[in-house]
């Protein structure tokens, strides 16, 4: 019986690059064999299969055996630490996103504000 991952597990399965690139190779939802992953990736079996070895061991992927190949899938519910995590910083996004916002409807109020003050002061000559 295998353990359930520990968040830490996630964090650092998904701080190596390639195995994020093994992520989103998976991102379909549908089963890859190691060989079509190693062809999408373009890096050689061994190393995709260690990348697959831990993202299976953090609860990321899943594989099961069909014949002679294996199948891996993406489980994103191995994936919730990291969503949880990044969620808490949602709100600083959200008002920088207000603050940005603003600042253009601000610019575009000035702008339109120009305009009517040139064709104003051409109506005027």
């Amino acid at each position: 019986m295998s353990r359930a991952a520990h968040p830490a597990d996630v964090f650092s399965a998904i701080g190596e690059p390639r195995r994020r690139e093994v992520i989103a190779v998976l991102s379909d939802g549908r089963e890859h064999a190691v060989n079509e992953i190693v062809l999408r990736m373009e890096v050689g079996q061994p190393a995709v299969s260690k990348h697959l070895g831990a993202l299976r061991k953090a609860g990321v992927v899943t594989m099961v055996k069909r014949g002679q190949h294996r199948m891996y899938r993406l489980e994103p519910k191995g994936l919730k630490p990291v969503h949880d995590w990044v969620k808490a910083f949602e709100r600083h996004w959200t008002q920088q996103i207000g603050d940005i916002k603003q600042r253009a409807e601000r610019k575009a109020l000035d702008r339109l504000i120009r305009l009517d003050d040139d064709v104003n002061r051409r109506k005027e000559n």
